[in-house]
């Protein structure tokens, strides 16, 4: 179960983060260049949000039988300040959540603004405080915290 669970996790990071950036895209070309809100605009404002409380879901399930968590919590209080275990049983879960009601707001506040310049300018600001986060999250193959590679072998 642990390894399915890891495995669609991990592919689904791809989906999150390919969905937005481009309805950031998407934003950000509506509101500099003053176009009208289409359809397409909103399918992916609500695609992108869906996608992330997935991502959230599947996370959060992994939280729950993880070796890695499961040996974080039974872990003394005298370890590292930053290890990997202390990264995933803290840090990568609360940013991402965080980063997934960023995302849900950020849906949420643009659906429901008057304008087409309002709803694209939302989603852009919302969309992209959301993607730094994330960003801050990842455990990069380069990071000093913790690394995983940008994609895993089954």
């Amino acid at each position: 179960m642990h390894q399915i669970l890891l495995g669609l996790h991990s592919i689904n990071r791809w989906f999150v983060l390919l969905s937005l950036l481009y309805s950031i895209y998407l934003a950000a070309r509506g509101h500099f260049q003053h176009l009208k809100f289409t359809a397409h605009a909103n399918f992916m404002r609500h695609t992108t949000a869906t996608i992330s409380q997935i991502q959230l879901l599947l996370g959060l399930s992994l939280y729950m039988i993880s070796p890695v968590v499961k040996f974080a919590i039974a872990e003394s209080d005298n370890s590292h300040l930053i290890s990997e275990h202390v990264f995933f049983k803290y840090i990568h879960i609360w940013l991402m959540a965080t980063s997934v009601v960023l995302i849900t707001l950020g849906s949420a506040k643009a659906k429901r603004m008057e304008t087409d310049s309002q709803k694209f300018s939302t989603m852009l600001f919302w969309f992209c405080l959301a993607l730094l986060v994330i960003l801050i999250a990842i455990p990069w193959p380069f990071s000093p915290l913790v690394s995983r590679p940008f994609l895993r072998s089954f």
